[in-house]
């Protein structure tokens, strides 16, 4: 409005009155024209023009419905979730725990020595293990990979696929002498000396051990390379393994497998490829103690 008065006030002088009185002919001339198109023009296009706003309406319809759709899809699969995490909450429940602890009445005897954990789960805190051949109670309940078992009344979880309903065969032990002739080097720590004695006398076939040479951990006498391979040296160190406190074992490689441990509830972990047969550690079992 502001602008058409300006425009008006600086024109005032200077517009013949012809002009003046034109506008409103020109207007009458319009409408005139426009109401004559109104009343003759094709119905069809007339009755379409307000179909435009309808339109828009149900374009915005159809959106919001879409939103709502993608909304209840959204919300359903969070009510998925929160019922799975639901579940899980009920199972570790305080009061779901002891009635799994009091209807306990299977026992199976674990396969290996097995990590004992507080909770499943990998921020689980471990509280101890158990050793290889021991008869456990078992609750019939496992959640993330681990199963739970009751130990002094307690509730612990293991590794999921290492608890048998038959006792494991006995292993080698250790204690024993050694007969077959072989030694390691003077100067070795006494946990090599140890690991040599315990496989000498359960593995009496291998009689070659390399200790001392002049790159890491063997040039600093705790480490030894046990040469045997095949299934049997899986069996010399899964033994190593086994009384791996007593013996004093840090570490073990074997076919291109590394246990530790540091990061014994991982078990035996995969390792690159090194090239050659004795770097992949096919042909010995590597052991290095603390």
């Amino acid at each position: 409005m502001a602008d058409h008065r300006h425009k008006r006030d600086a024109n005032a002088r200077r517009t013949p009155r012809a002009v003046v009185v034109a506008g409103p002919l020109a207007f009458l001339a319009t409408a005139s024209v426009v109401t004559l198109g109104v009343m003759t023009g094709d119905p069809a296009s007339s009755t379409e023009k307000p179909t435009a706003a309808p339109t828009s309406v149900a374009t915005s319809a159809a959106a919001a419905a879409g939103k709502r759709s993608e909304s209840v899809s959204r919300s359903g699969s969070r009510g998925e979730l929160a019922s799975l995490l639901s579940k899980s909450e009920m199972m570790m429940s305080s009061e779901s725990t002891r009635q799994a602890i009091k209807n306990a009445k299977t026992r199976l005897w674990t396969a290996t020595t097995l990590n004992l954990w507080a909770e499943p789960g990998k921020k689980a805190r471990q509280v101890g293990e158990v050793e290889t051949g021991e008869k456990v109670l078992v609750t019939g309940r496992s959640l993330y990979g681990r199963e739970e078992i009751v130990l002094d009344g307690k509730s612990r979880w293991v590794t999921a696929g290492y608890l048998s309903a038959e006792k494991p065969e006995e292993g080698p032990t250790l204690g024993g002498a050694c007969t077959n002739g072989s030694s390691v080097a003077s100067g070795v720590s006494p946990n090599i000396v140890a690991v040599h004695q315990a496989v000498c006398a359960n593995f009496p076939e291998i009689t070659v051990y390399g200790t001392f040479r002049s790159d890491g951990e063997h040039s600093q006498g705790i480490a030894v390379d046990i040469m045997v391979s095949g299934d049997r040296g899986w069996e010399v160190a899964e033994f190593v393994r086994a009384n791996y406190a007593a013996l004093g074992v840090s570490y073990l490689i074997y076919s291109q497998n590394i246990w530790s441990v540091e990061r014994s509830g991982e078990g035996w972990r995969p390792m690159s490829d090194r090239g050659s047969t004795t770097a992949n550690h096919y042909d010995h079992v590597h052991v290095t103690t603390y």
